[in-house]
């Protein structure tokens, strides 16, 4: 067996070392998860904001068609009424008001489809919000800040550890000196009648 007290020496640089490197990995760790997160959270702002444009582009291409078929059946109504009048100068009789009726019929049923489409697109676009939220979260992890001191007396077991794994292989040996062995022996003695009964 090598000399104690270089033994001793290089478990307590050994020990040291090992703190150094598990400080730095734990330190490693707690910052990969913050970039990891951060990540995350890059991720989610640019789908929500890539939602959130298109949404808007469908309002606007529904407002626009809303416009559209408004002013058409506006023009178509004016014409009919205008065509009805000069027909004979006769003023509205029952069907020429059933035609005209059925042209708002067919207004309001195209405005009714754009509202309904853009109700089933607004709908779409809270659950992709949803989607895009539970999508961060389940990429986001814990932060496990480095814990310094938990780690320091993890190694100052270890360093324990390995004093008495020594003393156990020096005993097993046949090394202890007479004064280690009338320690030992003390320490039996003494055990023996601090017992409970």
């Amino acid at each position: 067996m090598c000399d104690p007290v270089t033994y001793a020496v290089v478990q307590g640089a050994s020990t040291v070392m090992q703190y150094k490197q598990g400080k730095a990995e734990q330190k490693n760790q707690f910052e990969a998860q913050k970039n990891r997160n951060e990540m995350a959270r890059k991720n989610a702002l640019q789908r929500y904001a890539s939602a959130t444009l298109k949404i808007r582009q469908e309002l606007k291409k529904s407002a626009q068609a809303d416009f559209e078929g408004t002013k058409k059946a506006r023009n178509v109504r004016a014409k009919f009424k205008a065509s009805a009048g000069d027909a004979g100068g006769i003023a509205m009789t029952g069907s020429t008001n059933a035609l005209l009726s059925n042209y708002y019929r067919t207004e309001g049923n195209f405005r009714n489809a754009i509202r309904n489409n853009m109700d089933i697109n607004v709908s779409q676009f809270e659950r992709n919000l949803e989607a895009i939220q539970f999508g961060q979260e389940s990429q986001s992890t814990y932060l496990t800040p480095p814990n310094s001191k938990l780690l320091f007396a993890t190694q100052a077991i270890n360093l324990g550890n390995t004093y008495f794994d020594l003393q156990f292989k020096k005993q097993n040996a046949g090394l202890m000196t007479n004064k280690q062995k009338r320690g030992q022996r003390f320490n039996l003695t003494y055990n023996n009648y601090n017992k409970p009964k």
